[in-house]
């Protein structure tokens, strides 16, 4: 296992890039601890394949380094980099035996027999393949296979780090949570360095402790999955973590606070010199629909809204209100009572930020 530096890395597959569209990975810089699981959380083609390419070796960066335990491994290839990477598509040879599949790694590097035996005996518990082991990998699911291509991965146990690039996107939606699990037992039982490479919000924050959100090549927040739910610091994150995501609504500093449209948002004026001191950028108010309440007092502190659709989620339901020309989403707990019409919409202050062009105002 290895500490993993990215310093400064970047990567553009255009010859000669000039804009920063341009750049399939901008300018990024990530350390990944020993022994920790983290995740690249993104959209198709967020850049987070490319990234994992870089560390595994499979490209070379434009600029920028990436360093194992210190050591800049940037000129090695892949296969000095020791690194196990298991891709979307499971790589399984369909002429060996599930057996022979798993320990492939390990004869590669001609480790003893009764050792590879051993080895591949205890991988194949885990993934619950131990009753298929003499059986020709051709005949079976996709499910076994993406399994094999997984163990295969983890069956060494001197590898840098392993790398997942959408490991599950193969595998039926029933079996995801129990892969999901496997997993992260592996992981208590070896500590292996592991990032995983998904555009599933839940995968990410199931599987890592920490997750990079990735957004058009860049990574716009890393953190827990705690401090990406409550504090986002980029529009994207707020918008893409989160069922349903974050409210945002376009606003204004007046004299006493902060303003949507003609409608004064009571937040005790803390974030009117923070706005001022954005002049001239789009500032949005975000929050959470968790931590907005409903009312029918008519002495609230809230804004009067319009109730216009209501989601019963089964322990919560999704109330959708009209507030002027906007429409946000409140989530409200079972057996809490809210208006049926007509109400107020009361904000969170210590839960509600300030962006300035999609980035959180501090």
């Amino acid at each position: 296992m290895a500490r993993i530096e990215l310093r400064d890395l970047a990567h553009s597959f255009a010859v000669s890039p000039r804009e920063p569209q341009d750049c399939a990975l901008k300018t990024t810089n990530l350390v990944w601890e020993d022994g920790g699981t983290y995740a690249l959380l993104g959209p198709p083609d967020c850049g987070n394949t490319t990234l994992l390419d870089l560390v595994s070796g499979l490209t070379s960066p434009s600029r920028g380094s990436v360093l194992f335990d210190d050591r800049d491994v940037t000129p090695l290839d892949a296969t000095r980099r020791n690194i196990a990477q298991v891709f979307r598509v499971p790589v399984v040879y369909d002429t060996m035996t599930v057996g022979q599949n798993l320990g492939l790694p390990l004869r590669n590097r001609r480790i003893p027999t009764a050792a590879i035996q051993e080895k591949v005996a205890e991988i194949a518990e885990i993934l619950d393949l131990d009753e298929c082991l003499h059986e020709k990998a051709s005949s079976l699911s996709s499910d076994r296979k993406q399994k094999i291509s997984m163990g295969r991965g983890l069956i060494r146990d001197d590898v840098a780090a392993i790398l997942f690039d959408e490991p599950l996107a193969m595998i039926a939606p029933r079996m995801k949570g129990h892969v999901l699990r496997k997993l992260r037992q592996i992981h208590a039982r070896f500590h292996h360095t592991m990032v995983y490479a998904t555009w599933d919000q839940d995968e990410a924050l199931t599987f890592a402790d920490k997750v990079a959100v990735m957004q058009d090549g860049e990574v716009v927040q890393f953190g827990t999955p705690q401090e990406l739910f409550e504090v986002p610091a980029h529009r994207f994150v707020g918008y893409f973590i989160g069922s349903p995501g974050m409210n945002f609504l376009p606003c204004r500093p007046d004299d006493e606070g902060l303003s949507v449209d003609d409608m004064r948002i009571a937040l005790g004026g803390r974030w009117m010199a923070a706005a001022r001191g954005h002049a001239g950028k789009r500032l949005e108010l975000g929050v959470r629909p968790e931590f907005l309440r409903l009312e029918t007092d008519t002495s609230s502190r809230g804004v009067p809204i319009q109730v216009l659709r209501i989601d019963d989620m089964g322990a919560y339901r999704i109330v959708t209100v009209g507030m002027g020309r906007h429409q946000l989403k409140v989530k409200v707990p079972e057996g809490i009572p809210f208006p049926p019409d007509l109400g107020h919409l009361v904000f969170d202050e210590e839960r509600t930020f300030l962006y300035a062009d999609q980035r959180l105002v501090a």
